[in-house]
């Protein structure tokens, strides 16, 4: 039990470093809420500045989900066969954590990169579907956020062909982690939902920063 909570609290601290607003701080001398989209995240430092400081910063945010999930879970697993359990524990802990930052207000990033760390060893398949997805949605309209919400809905996809169509041992547990994760991604994205549906979302350019 002790070890259970104690990668909850260290999945959440990594999930909750601030990788945009670092990188915003360290680059510009800027607070990169007060910038852009006024997000601390990967798109915004995109958007910010520039798609060098944005791939760094998603790379970072990935490692943020991927750390706590791959290291730390089954160093602090009591029983192999908890290891997933205590996986499951720090995947929902560092999302959450990017999200609401313990270290910014509990004003975060969107999850997308931390989720992807996460699920790059746990269902790598259905991750790289769901970049698919992204890439091409983006590159035709533009909406990084749209690319997001609809990749989230590629990876549940994903999952659940695997295990009902394919016939593959994928465990329920990782199935529930799927849809809490989209639920979180989508959650995150209330206002850009609501942007998109008005026709007023901030497309992202992926030229040089101005």
């Amino acid at each position: 039990m002790v070890n259970a909570l104690l990668i909850v609290f260290i999945a959440y601290l990594f999930g909750s470093i601030p990788t945009a607003i670092i990188a915003g701080k360290l680059l510009k001398g800027i607070d990169i809420r007060e910038h852009g989209s006024g997000n601390a995240g990967a798109t915004n430092v995109l958007r910010v500045l520039g798609w060098k400081a944005g791939l760094v910063v998603l790379l970072i945010d990935m490692l943020k989900g991927f750390i706590p999930v791959f290291w730390l879970a089954p160093m602090l697993a009591t029983n192999p066969e908890h290891t997933v359990y205590f996986q499951i524990l720090a995947a929902i802990a560092a999302i959450i954590g990017h999200i609401w930052t313990l270290f910014a207000g509990f004003k975060g990033g969107k999850g997308v990169g931390t989720s992807a760390g996460v699920f790059l060893g746990l269902a790598p398949m259905p991750l790289l579907s769901a970049l698919a997805v992204f890439i091409v949605v983006v590159a035709l309209t533009r909406y990084v956020s749209l690319g997001s919400l609809l990749a989230a809905l590629a990876f549940l996809a994903g999952l659940l062909l695997q295990r009902f169509v394919f016939n593959m041992a994928i465990p329920d547990i990782l199935l529930y982690l799927g849809t809490i994760v989209v639920v979180l991604i989508w959650y995150a994205h209330r206002e850009n939902i609501k942007r998109l549906l008005a026709g007023n979302e901030n497309k992202v350019s992926f030229s040089s920063t101005k």
